[in-house]
Order: structure tokens, then C-alpha cells, then sequence
């Protein structure tokens, strides 16, 4: 392909306004693809373009501006270029003209590349489709290389938010299949580099996607069920490297873990638990813990449990009383009893997970310009009539939340009352609201209480108090209003299901 360079266009030409570019027809040998044209990927001419553009040249003009080295660098219509290019090099053997390329000659663009990359993004984008990564990468490069004025109108143009170019620089971690599932699935730009930090979790993708059409079904604009999800998987990361960490500092303690046995030693290991010491007396770590089979693993909690990798060969004698065989009843009771276990487990950690959202929320009502009329109705009432219980909370002088829900950030040493004095008087009611959601956030915190009437273990997730769940209730009625900002979480839907008022028969 012949790239022959001509001599520098004169300098004294004027710059062109942006609205108004000149129309040229350049000799295509002149062009070259500029190095801020945003697509990387597929930029090869297909056949079809290049037959079409043998027979009739290239009637649409591409974009281009001028090079110091007196060629044009093309971002619009570099496919164009190349099949012009291509169509030229057979025109004499194949008795066609040499044509010329009409091209817009953009001068206003020289020294710019910030903005051209934008420009040749935007082409690109409302043609034939670029990789998503190609997309991803323009967006980033073409804000870095702009001046705030350009910034902010590609930015509109593009439809992104504060935050851009972090989210723009983290979505790009995902891998190729990843990132064209997430674009295909509707994810926001926010919303896949939020895909970034969860993805090695499994099913990461799918339940966000899931959790993305559930918004877009509900066509509010919002994005509550996706906050929920969201979170929940963030919890899932965090108990997945804390069980990591457990286990990597167990190691580096000297432990030896029970999962790195030879297979001959996991066929005689045994729980410090089913051991005793030659004269009977029971085992316990701390006196196990130099003899050679001493080994580890975690339980559900990550907290160590105790094994002799071979107990006969190091003294350790069987408890007398073997555990006796199960039957059929008794083992189908005892896997019953472990599918409840980890039913326990998963919706405790999924009911801390959504108290990041809904604290969120809270902060988002407070904080706005004016308190729903029923957040401020809900607060008035708690005051009124369950003086006991909002003064348990008072008495402890917890203002962390309260200060977090006015405006208080992470390290801010300003105080709940000295935030709520700086406020007009016109936001009493958000104060007021701030103080009784900070007073329930701490009654549902814990999800696991005691029955004393049953003498058992109770969950919050299986059944709150009329107060709980009405607060609960409150604010999924407040994010729906909120064009579906917020909405209750799985496990708290679960929680409050018997709270719902009662719809009236059909009849």
C-alpha cells in the first residue's frame, strides 16, 4: 500500500470553525489512521465495503485532521480510508480512475487529541458496533487528554456521571466475555466496574443481570434490587478472604492443615474431640500441640477444629463411647438439621449485607431537600408512642449513625448535634427521622436474639417485631416513591411477608 508523503500543507491556511469544516478531496495515499481513532479492534475493510468502493469510490467524507508530517490522520471513516487505498492500488489493471477521498478537514483539531478521540468515538459508536473494550478505552483516553470546558460536554454527550474515568479505567478489568455480557445485559458504566470488584464470586454476573432486569421491569428508574444484590455479594467477597486470611495465618502459625494430609493420613485422622490420651483424659489443643499429627481445618465460622492426623501412632486412644451407626430416620434428621444450619448462615450474612443499602438510603432521605410526609408522620408517632423504646437507644448515646445520616463522613470529627445546629429550621423533620432510624438500625442490627418464651435461638429474618417490620415496610414504600431507589432485600422480604397488610378478597 503506497503511503508516499507530500509536502506539509501551508501553515497560513486559517483554522476552521468546528460547526463549519472544510471539504477536501485528498489523495488517499495521504492517510493514515490517527493514533487517537477510537477503534483498536476490527478496523480492516470488509470485501463488501471494498467492492462498493472500486465501483463508486467513497461517498460518504470521512474526518480527518492534519499531521505535522503533511499526511492526515483519520478518526472517522478509517475503514473507508483503507478500502479507497486498496481500490487504488488495482485501478490501473483493472482500468479504473484513481479516485480522491472527500474528507472534512478538521484543523481546529490539531493539538486536540483528547477530543478528537471523543469525536471518532461518537462516529464510531452510532455506526457499526465497537468491541465494548474499544468503547471503554476511547471513554477513558478522550476525557484524560481533555480540558475541563470539552470534558464536561463529552461527558453529557456520552451520558456519564461524576466518576467516569475511575469507573471507566476499573470496568476494563473484566475479561472479554465478561464485559460484552455485562454491555449486552444493560449495565451502566457505574454498574460494571461495580461487576469488577465481584466477579470471582460465583454467579456474580448472572445475579446482578437478574437483579438488573428486575429494575428495568419495574421501569422506575431505579436501581434497588441491584443495590441488594450488590451488597450481598460484597459480604459474600469479604467472609471469602476472611476465611482465606484464617486459613493463610493458621499456616503461618506452624499448623499443619488437615487439607494438605497425604491420602494415607486422611483415612486416619480424627478430631481432637474423639480422642483421649492413653490413661483417658480428654485432649485439648493446647496440649496437642506438639505432637507430630497435630493439624487443623476451620469450621463455618472460621474458627479452628482440632485434629491428630494419626492418633494411634502418636498414643491418642478412642473415646469409649463410638458414635453409634445412624438409621435411615436418624440420618435424613441429622442432614435436615445441617441444611438448616447453613439456611442460618446464609440469611444472617445476607441480613448484615442489607444494612448497607438501606443506610444509604437513609442517609439519601435525610439528607434531601425535603423528609416524605410519611417518614416525618412514622418519626412523630416512634416519639409519641414508644417513648421506651426510642429512650433505651438515647440512654446509650449512640450518634455514629445519626451523624453518618446528616452528612458526617468517614473521619469526621464533627458531632450529630453540632451538624444538626449547622441545618436550616426548616429540616427539623430530617433531624427527627435521623434519630429514629438510627435508633431502629441498632434494634435490627443483630439478627439473632433468644426466645424466652420458647428457651431457643430466634431470627429477626423469620420474625420481626410489628415495629421492625413496620419500619422495614416504611422504607420499601419511601423507595418505590423514590422512582425504585430502594427495595427490600430478599431475606428482609421474607421477614416482613406476614406484616403485609392483607389485600381484600376478589369478591
Amino acid at each position: 500500500m503506497s503511503t508516499t508523503l507530500s509536502p506539509a500543507p501551508d501553515t497560513s491556511v486559517p483554522q476552521q470553525d468546528e460547526d463549519n469544516p472544510r471539504i477536501e478531496l485528498l489523495d488517499a495515499s495521504r492517510l493514515v489512521r490517527d493514533e487517537h481513532n477510537a477503534r483498536e479492534h476490527d478496523t480492516a475493510p470488509d470485501q463488501k465495503l471494498i467492492t462498493s468502493v472500486k465501483e463508486l469510490g467513497v461517498e460518504e467524507p470521512i474526518s480527518v485532521r492534519p499531521l505535522p508530517d503533511g499526511t492526515y490522520g483519520v478518526f472517522k471513516g478509517w475503514r473507508r480510508a483503507q478500502a479507497a487505498q486498496i481500490a487504488n492500488e488495482t485501478a490501473g489493471q483493472d482500468g479504473r480512475p484513481v479516485r480522491t477521498v472527500k474528507a472534512f478537514v478538521r484543523t481546529d483539531l490539531v493539538g486536540r487529541d483528547g477530543y478528537t478521540r471523543f469525536l471518532s468515538l461518537v462516529e464510531n459508536d452510532n455506526r457499526q458496533e465497537m468491541d465494548a473494550r474499544d468503547t471503554l478505552k476511547a471513554q477513558e483516553l478522550s476525557l484524560v487528554g481533555m480540558d475541563e470546558v470539552d470534558q464536561a460536554r463529552a461527558a453529557k454527550a456520552m451520558g456519564l456521571k461524576r466518576g467516569a474515568v475511575k469507573h471507566l479505567r476499573t470496568a476494563q478489568r473484566l475479561d472479554d466475555a465478561t464485559l460484552r455480557q455485562a454491555t449486552a445485559g444493560g449495565m451502566d458504566l457505574e454498574q460494571t466496574a461495580q461487576l469488577t470488584e465481584v466477579e470471582g464470586i460465583p454467579n456474580a454476573t448472572q445475579r446482578l443481570l437478574k437483579a438488573l432486569a428486575k429494575d428495568q421491569e419495574e421501569g422506575r428508574g431505579g436501581r434497588g434490587h441491584w443495590d441488594q444484590v450488590f451488597a450481598l455479594l460484597t459480604e459474600e467477597k469479604a467472609n471469602t478472604k476472611a476465611r482465606a486470611d484464617a486459613f493463610t495465618a493458621l499456616k503461618k502459625s506452624g499448623v499443619t492443615l488437615a487439607s494438605d494430609l497425604s491420602y494415607d493420613q486422611k483415612q486416619t485422622v480424627k478430631a481432637l474431640t474423639d480422642l483421649t490420651t492413653g490413661l483417658g483424659a480428654p485432649i485439648t489443643a493446647d496440649k496437642h500441640h506438639g505432637c507430630p499429627g497435630h493439624c487443623a481445618t476451620l469450621n463455618e465460622d472460621n474458627q479452628p477444629v482440632w485434629y491428630c492426623a494419626d492418633p494411634a501412632a502418636h498414643g491418642h486412644k478412642a473415646r469409649k463411647q463410638p458414635k453409634p451407626r445412624l438409621s435411615a430416620e436418624e440420618a435424613e434428621q441429622a442432614a435436615q438439621k445441617s441444611a438448616e444450619r447453613a439456611r442460618v448462615v446464609a440469611c444472617n450474612r445476607a441480613w448484615k449485607a442489607a444494612a448497607g443499602p438501606r443506610q444509604q438510603f437513609i442517609s439519601r432521605l435525610v439528607k434531601g431537600k425535603s423528609l416524605p410526609d410519611e417518614a416525618r408522620i412514622f418519626a412523630q408517632t416512634v416519639l409519641l408512642e414508644l417513648p421506651e423504646f426510642y429512650g433505651k437507644w438515647a440512654s446509650k448515646r449512640g450518634s455514629t449513625d445519626v451523624a453518618r445520616f446528616l452528612g458526617a463522613k468517614e473521619g469526621d470529627e464533627t458531632t450529630a448535634a453540632e451538624l444538626a445546629a449547622a441545618l436550616p429550621k426548616a429540616k427539623f423533620a430530617n433531624v427527627l427521622f435521623a434519630q429514629v432510624a438510627a435508633a431502629f438500625e441498632a434494634d435490627i442490627q443483630d439478627p439473632k436474639s433468644y426466645d424466652m418464651v420458647r428457651y431457643r435461638a430466634s431470627y429477626l429474618w423469620e420474625a420481626p417485631s410489628a415495629r421492625q417490620a413496620a419500619y422495614l415496610l416504611l422504607l420499601e414504600s419511601l423507595g418505590q416513591a423514590d422512582n425504585g431507589s430502594y427495595a427490600l432485600s430478599e431475606v428482609e422480604e421474607q421477614a416482613v411477608a406476614a406484616h403485609r397488610p392483607k389485600e381484600p378478597d376478589a369478591a
